[in-house]
């Protein structure tokens, strides 16, 4: 059993969770999931905290493949304002920062937000592990292999499951080392995976409880779904669901979805479940 303290707020993970995406960009890859202006970051925070969200995650740079880079100062543009607005309006939300560049995590932190997810799990930013450790805030190290740009050129494993185990070992310890207690593992589905590989990977999830480290699945609307079912991210709600009962029965312990709603109805049932099999 794994719990979060998420600057005071001790989280239970003994049920998982759902993490509600919210884009404050006009190029991710799923269009439901943009956000730009005011009311509609509002509406949406409000909607998925009303549908049972935990976490609200707020990105300013999209990661998908292709997607334009965006400057540091962009990047800030984009995500405090989001973050001041929602703090405004639901003082008790728990925000997380969807960045790999310290300098935006650490405005985001100081802004209200309390917790980091980084896509490189600080390897794209030689200051993000101590300045998560000076904020002693929870961190979602995320595996990918060089950077948003370049990710899907380095695709070859020998073993695809050992090896993001084994990265993970490596980054747990180094984030461990810096001085932070709370820290999430995020296979990353979609990054740096072919659609092949993130099969593989997901069908092996159960062994990332090896870790013992919470596990976040985002595998929402993702390519590996409706590439496989020959349809479009819009059309992927639900094959995405299918997934993440699959993902709630391997160990995950944090889903990160566009549809609050649908997932909190796969961990109710689940817990439902596990009611009658004791």
């Amino acid at each position: 059993m794994y719990t979060l303290n998420c600057k005071g707020t001790l989280l239970d993970l003994s049920t998982p969770t759902v993490m509600g995406i919210i884009n404050v960009t006009k190029d991710s890859f799923f269009e439901g999931s943009r956000a730009t202006q005011t009311a509609d970051i509002l509406l949406k925070a409000s909607t998925y905290l009303k549908e049972g969200a935990t976490f609200l995650d707020v990105g300013g740079y999209s990661t998908r493949p292709g997607a334009l880079e965006v400057s540091v100062e962009e990047e800030l543009n984009r995500v405090l304002p989001a973050i001041d607005a929602i703090m405004q309006e639901f003082p008790d939300a728990l925000v997380s920062v969807d960045t790999f560049r310290s300098t935006v995590a650490e405005a985001a932190l100081k802004a209200g937000a309390t917790m980091v997810n980084d896509i490189s799990g600080g390897l794209l930013d030689p200051n993000m592990l101590p300045m998560v450790a000076k904020h002693q805030v929870p961190y979602i190290i995320m595996h990918m292999r060089g950077n948003p740009h370049t990710m899907m050129e380095d695709t070859h494993y020998d073993n695809i499951t050992t090896e993001v185990l084994y990265y993970f070992s490596e980054r747990l310890a180094a984030a461990r080392q810096a001085g932070t207690n709370d820290i999430i593992v995020d296979p990353g589905f979609g990054f740096s995976k072919t659609l092949n590989q993130n099969f593989e990977l997901f069908d092996h999830l159960e062994l990332f409880r090896t870790l013992e480290a919470p596990m976040l699945v985002g595998i929402s609307r993702k390519s590996m779904i409706y590439k496989t079912l020959d349809g479009t991210a819009g059309e992927a709600l639900n094959g995405t669901t299918a997934l993440h009962s699959i993902a709630l029965e391997k160990g995950a312990s944090i889903l990160r979805v566009h549809d609050v709603k649908e997932a909190v109805e796969c961990v109710t049932l689940r817990e439902k479940l596990k009611q009658h099999s004791l």
